[in-house]
């Protein structure tokens, strides 16, 4: 059984400076609620009872998200606020751990820091900047396929050809309309070179002989530790499957997309979709001679 994940937060967020040089691209919010808190969500619906977030300078606030604040719990209950039911389930979605990446090395050596966490227990990894909004949340997919092949298992998405340069790329034999059994995986690669228009998505279920295969990966594109690179290695001796994700995936670490997001995430609140919309048609209309 899969009951252990491990959240990468570390990065830097260049691409939402200055907004990010004081607080983690993690917690920037969708509406009210911070990108991590979705994503540790996923992990509490999928089963995983223990979380280790992997976090680095600065990124003190994902740690203070999910602990007590007692004098915040005790306004509200004064207060009879409707939050306070919230507040106090962030504390106890899960077993929350954390430990800081002392250098930004890269996705696998981040991925590296959670090994004596995990031990010999295979574990789910989500990246802490991307958003999965599907009905069966894409971790479980990703554990139910694990349970029948016992091995690494890889959430992808359907691209656009003219866009697998942008995206680590699978390829393999597909054993069904949904799950590829890989031959080969290519961090960004050129289109004409690309072995499909798979994409990595973000979710993975890895075994824990990724560890043996990240001490045996020098570092690769930008001179950091490539996870993609390790498991190219691990491919030679483990099998692995891509299972092409129920869902709609949404990179928060873009800021386009964290626009597209937080609009389309707007919608779905009850509270203020219909007058929400009403101004989405005004501002369009207003600005339609622009475009």
């Amino acid at each position: 059984m899969v009951k252990k994940a491990v959240i990468p937060a570390a990065g830097l967020g260049t691409r939402f400076l200055p907004a990010t040089k004081a607080s983690p691209k993690e917690m920037l919010p969708i509406i009210d609620t911070p990108t991590i808190q979705y994503v540790v969500q996923e992990a509490v619906d999928s089963g995983i009872e223990d979380i280790l977030i992997i976090s680095g300078k600065g990124k003190r606030s994902i740690e203070d998200h999910f602990d007590r604040h007692p004098e915040l719990e005790e306004r509200l209950l004064e207060k009879e606020d409707k939050m306070y039911d919230e507040i106090m389930h962030l504390s106890d979605m899960a077993n929350i751990h954390f430990i800081r990446q002392k250098e930004i090395n890269g996705l696998g050596d981040a991925i590296y820091y959670a090994r004596h966490h995990t031990g010999k227990e295979p574990f789910a990894v989500l990246l802490g900047d991307t958003i999965i909004n599907s009905v069966i949340p894409v971790t479980q997919q990703l554990i139910d396929i694990y349970e029948q092949y016992q091995s690494t298992v890889i959430a992808v998405e359907t691209v656009p050809h003219d866009k697998v340069s942008r995206y680590g790329i699978v390829g393999g034999d597909m054993l069904s309309d949904t799950l590829m059994n890989l031959n080969t995986l290519i961090e960004k690669p050129d289109v004409d070179k690309a072995p499909s228009n798979l994409a990595i998505a973000g979710r993975y279920i890895l075994t824990p002989e990724i560890y043996t295969a990240l001490e045996k990966t020098p570092p690769g594109k930008n001179n950091e530790v490539q996870l993609t690179d390790a498991m190219l290695n691990l491919l030679k001796s483990e099998s692995m499957y891509a299972h092409t994700i129920e869902g709609k995936r949404y990179d928060i670490g873009n800021k386009l997309d964290f626009l597209k997001t937080n609009v389309e995430f707007a919608l779905r609140r009850q509270e203020f979709a219909k007058p929400f919309y009403n101004f989405l048609k005004e501002i369009v209309e207003s600005h339609k001679d622009q475009f």
